[in-house]
């Protein structure tokens, strides 16, 4: 097992099942996010209330934060079907035809990362969301002509972890934008209990605040370390996760008090011995350690900032002090001067 699995915060193959198993059907047993919770139910009721289906929707946020818990929510307290797609699986015109005039009144269409449509597509999308008409091209060249289809009134939720390639167009048409926020450590613990009490663990309250403390204040990766730390206890302490076998199972999988992993270490590391601590850009980052550049944008560099080890400057990326001392690496001197760079 590889340590990007256990950490990273993108949806695996094998975490399909887990989400599903313990996805909160109801508003009120969605832990954290409380503002996106709290409008959302106002959004709900105002369209209940007025026997409409509830405007559309755009839920942007780093992975693993629930954004598709959400979806499934919002489908749940409206009474209606939800229709399960994403951006990179409409390829053609076509394929979003067939799934427009197939929605009924009132039903949900999700959209993963939305923020990879293809502009034709997008273009399709706009009189479907403002006024439910589909424009369908019938024939070619100059016997070509424009056939409209009346839709049945449903709503659009797009899901994006990249809300800036997003077009203004496309982001205009939703009633309601969202961005769910990285979670406490304290509602990550809370969501640990949760999921041990689904799926029969047996974890005690230190035991839930350590991996907690180390799930980078991410639903998904929680729930996957609580995953890997029940199958060592299993083994190695006859299933009982207590304090000592939760650091044990962590330690094993590389993953330390903070949460960061080999890789995260590696990014650091290599940005300090082969590039002084920087400043340097991202691509040169991406070839040193052999990593895509754009892995290390969208899920190591943001998780590094937000622990204030690792900082942008306008000639690129600098490791901080901080980011030093945890390394247990001597602090050079100029440290501040590059951030003032």
């Amino acid at each position: 097992m590889s340590i990007e699995v256990v950490t990273t915060p993108e949806q695996k193959e094998d975490d399909k099942t887990l989400d599903a198993t313990l996805r909160p059907a109801w508003l009120s047993e969605y832990i954290g996010q409380e503002q996106v919770k709290n409008n959302l139910h106002i959004f709900i009721a105002a369209a209940k209330t007025r026997n409409e289906p509830i405007e559309h929707v755009l839920l942007h946020g780093n992975p693993g934060l629930g954004k598709t818990t959400l979806a499934y929510i919002i489908a749940k307290e409206m009474g209606t079907n939800i229709r399960v797609t994403s951006g990179p699986a409409i390829e053609r015109t076509g394929d979003l035809a067939a799934i427009l005039t197939n929605l009924q009144e009132g039903d949900i269409l999700f959209i993963d990362e939305i923020h990879r449509l293809h502009k034709t597509i997008e273009e399709i999308l706009y009189p479907a969301m403002e006024d439910y008409v589909l424009d369908v091209i019938v024939g070619k060249g100059p016997a070509a002509r424009t056939l409209r289809l009346e839709l049945p009134k449903f709503t659009i939720i797009g899901a994006t972890t990249r809300m800036s390639l997003i077009s203004a167009p496309l982001r205009d048409r939703f009633g309601g934008q969202y961005k769910l926020e990285l979670y406490g450590e304290d509602e990550i613990e809370q969501i640990i209990h949760r999921s041990a009490r689904i799926l029969s663990i047996d974890i005690d309250k230190d035991s839930a605040q350590e991996i907690a403390r180390r799930a980078r204040r991410t639903p998904r990766i929680a729930n996957r370390l609580l995953k890997r730390v029940r199958d060592y206890a299993q083994v190695k302490h006859a299933g009982h996760i207590s304090h000592a076998a939760s650091v044990a199972a962590l330690a094993l999988l590389d993953v330390d008090h903070l949460g960061l992993n080999m890789v995260d270490r590696k990014l650091l590391q290599t940005i300090i011995e082969k590039f002084n601590g920087g400043p340097v850009g991202a691509q040169t980052i991406a070839a040193a350690t052999a990593e895509e550049q754009e892995t290390i944008e969208e899920v190591y560099e943001p998780f590094l900032m937000q622990l204030g080890f690792l900082a942008r400057t306008p000639r690129g990326r600098v490791v901080t002090e901080h980011a030093y001392r945890h390394l247990g690496m001597h602090v050079p001197q100029n440290v501040q001067e590059k951030l003032a760079i």
